[in-house]
Parts: structure tokens; C-alpha cells; sequence
């Protein structure tokens, strides 16, 4: 039977792999601009795909603001023409360094990132104007995610107008990433979202009140990406609904996207009668969840795992199963985003056929700075 994955001549590629379907990346990045009234309220994070592809298919969609989370992610987007890019993280040490070479090299692109604390927020200030830049910073708030961010209240108004004394950094707004709000319950994951963002909203009425102007918003993450997407005054961020998961599929059967990357793994092994060795270890699919929520096998969910290590992963199957060794099975991951970190390549694939590659360019730490 043809599924959507199935893929002609798949025997000439070999395991484990990552595919990607290039037109299922365009339906999800048009569904994603269906669900919010202005394009230019999408602020995609790129972390999910880091690839120029990803980007350029985004860009072609008529999106212009972008979310990374590392230098490297920062960079690919300014090789792109990215026009206005968010670094979703507070650069300490090297990092600054490097953000600052990144700017230098690409002038038409407008960079921002964030900031939580005074020392950082006045050693920033200090490299930037040391070499003739004002960088625009948002107040990263701490909404529940306890990861980064300050707690909302007096010290974010102290904060902001500390930055505004700074040369080098210029206070834009307010980023509140909400990703703790995984509740299943889309009403409830909604209650529990808006709660959470009266916080927000608090601080940017208070921020104008002591004269400054309107403070941006940019809230979210996929999880809440439909919640937040309602509010006129914030910039979304979804990242994985670009090729979504399993994981994701499972949590928000509410969001309309679908997954556009499967893995293939091969059995190599039977070491017993009711288990099967696939070449599919932690270095292939993502394994910080529990061994059970890793891959998904859509054509053999009765497939059990039992054991994991760098280059296998095997499975318990039913007695009299059908497989042997050099069968190829197609999985969906759970966690797509750190699984393509483990890829310097996903295969393209459309209409069955191999089309090319899209390499993943921003998994490495560095790529010129």
C-alpha cells in the first residue's frame, strides 16, 4: 500500500535517514499564516528545521520576521536575507563576540536579542557601543517555564529603564515564552495561557505608563501558537508546526498541521524470536523522552521498545511477526526538533521521488563566525 512517505527506489538510501516532503512543508506554512489575521504578526522560530530551505519556503510565503536560538541559526538566517531577526536567548562571553560579527555582516538584516538582568543587560551594552552598534533587546519574562526570563513585576520596569540608560542596546519589548502550558485539554491549556499573559499585558500597560512607547510582544511557542495567534497585539512563534511530530499530533489534535519528515530505519538483527534490532540508536532520533514516546512506526504500532543504545534500538513484536533482517520500516519521531539536529542532511522527496537535499547548515555551532 502507498502511503504519503512511501517512496520510490527507497532501497538506494541508506538508514537511518531523514526525509523531508518539501510540499507538505509549504501546506503547513500556509496553514500556519491561515490561523493569524496579519502575516507580519509570525515570528517563526527556526530551531525545528535550521536549514535555508525552510527558511526561503517561509520568506516566499510572505513571512519576514524570524526567531533562532543560537548564533549559528542567527547566521543562516542573515545568509537567507532574513529582514528582521530575534536571537531568543541572552549572549554572555564568546557569544556577544560573535553576535557582534554577525550583525557586521549582514547590515540588511535588523537584529535583536534578550536580556533578564542588569549585568547582562550592561555587559552587552558595553560590546555593542564599543563597536558603534545599538541593538534593540526585549525583557525576557519568566511566565511559569522557570528557564530564563525575570518574574514579572517591579524589577522588569527597573530593568527596562536601566536598558534605556545603556548606549548599545535600545528596549523594544517584551518576550514571554509559554512552553510549561502543555496541559491536553485545548480549553484548559487556553485558561491556563491567558492567565499567564495577563502578567505580560501588565507589564507592557505599565511600561507605557511611565512614558515609553508601546513594547512589542512576542509570546509563544506551537503549544499556545492558536491562543496567542487571537491576540492582535503579539508577535507568534510557532517553530515545529513547520514539519510537526508525533509528539505534537498527540498534545495539539486541535492545530491542523501534519507531519512532513519521516525517519527510515532497517532491521538488522532478530536476537530473539519476538525481537527486532533496528539501526536507529540515540544518534538517529531524539531520546530525552521515555523510550516509549521516541519514534513512531504508523505501518507497525504494534511494535514495542525495550532497549536503546548509540546505533540500535530494539523492539519486542508479537511471536510469528513477519519481519526479517533489511526490511526498511518509515517513523514518525516524537521530538522532531533536536531529532534533525542529528542530520547533516534530510533527503527531499516529492511526488515518491528523491529531489535533492536540504542541509542542515545551522546544526553546527559555527558556520563562518
Amino acid at each position: 500500500m502507498k502511503h504519503w512517505y512511501s517512496i520510490e527506489q527507497v532501497n538506494s538510501i541508506d538508514s537511518p535517514a531523514l526525509i523531508v516532503f518539501p510540499q507538505r512543508v509549504a501546506e503547513n506554512i500556509r496553514r500556519m499564516i491561515s490561523m493569524i489575521d496579519d502575516v507580519s504578526r509570525l515570528r517563526p522560530h527556526i530551531k525545528t528545521h535550521k536549514t535555508a530551505e525552510g527558511i526561503k519556503l517561509m520568506m516566499g510565503a510572505g513571512i519576514s520576521k524570524f526567531k533562532c536560538a543560537t548564533i549559528a541559526e542567527a547566521e543562516l538566517l542573515g545568509l537567507c536575507g532574513a529582514p528582521d531577526v530575534v536571537l531568543a536567548y541572552q549572549p554572555h562571553g564568546p557569544k556577544v563576540e560573535r553576535f557582534i560579527k554577525v550583525i557586521q555582516a549582514f547590515p540588511k538584516t535588523t537584529y535583536a536579542c534578550l536580556t533578564d538582568n542588569q549585568d547582562s543587560a550592561r555587559d552587552m551594552a558595553a560590546a555593542f557601543a564599543a563597536n558603534n552598534l545599538t541593538v534593540p533587546v526585549y525583557i525576557d519574562l519568566n511566565v511559569g517555564m522557570n528557564r530564563s526570563g525575570i518574574i514579572p513585576g517591579d524589577a522588569v520596569i527597573d530593568l527596562y529603564q536601566f536598558c534605556d540608560s545603556q548606549k548599545g542596546i535600545k528596549p523594544v519589548g517584551l518576550h514571554a515564552y509559554d512552553g510549561h502550558q502543555r496541559n491536553p485539554d485545548f480549553a484548559q491549556r487556553t485558561i491556563d495561557c491567558d492567565k499567564g499573559f495577563q502578567m505580560v499585558l501588565a507589564m507592557q500597560t505599565r511600561i507605557t505608563e511611565i512614558g515609553f512607547a508601546l513594547p512589542v510582544i512576542i509570546a509563544g511557542g506551537s503549544p499556545t501558537f492558536p491562543i496567542h495567534a487571537r491576540r492582535p497585539v503579539v508577535e507568534c512563534s510557532p517553530g515545529t508546526c513547520i514539519f510537526w511530530d508525533k509528539g505534537y499530533s498527540d498534545l495539539c489534535p486541535e492545530q491542523p498541521f501534519e507531519p512532513a519528515v519521516v525517519l527510515i530505519t532497517r532491521v538488522i538483527s532478530l536476537p530473539t524470536s519476538n525481537r527486532i534490532c533496528l539501526d536507529l540508536g540515540h544518534k538517529s532520533v531524539a531520546a530525552e523522552n521515555d523510550i516509549a514516546r521516541r519514534v513512531f512506526f504508523p505501518e507497525a504500532p504494534e511494535l514495542k521498545p525495550v532497549g536503546q543504545s548509540e546505533e540500535h534500538l530494539v523492539m519486542e513484536a508479537p511471536e510469528g511477526h513477519r519481519f526479517k533482517p533489511g526490511d526498511l520500516l518509515y517513523g514518525i519521531p516524537y521530538h522532531i526538533c533536536p531529532t534533525v539536529a542529528l542530520y547533516e542532511r534530510l533527503i527531499s522527496v516529492e511526488e515518491g521521488v528523491v529531489t535533492g537535499d536540504w542541509k542542515v547548515l545551522a546544526r553546527n555551532r559555527f558556520i563562518s563566525f
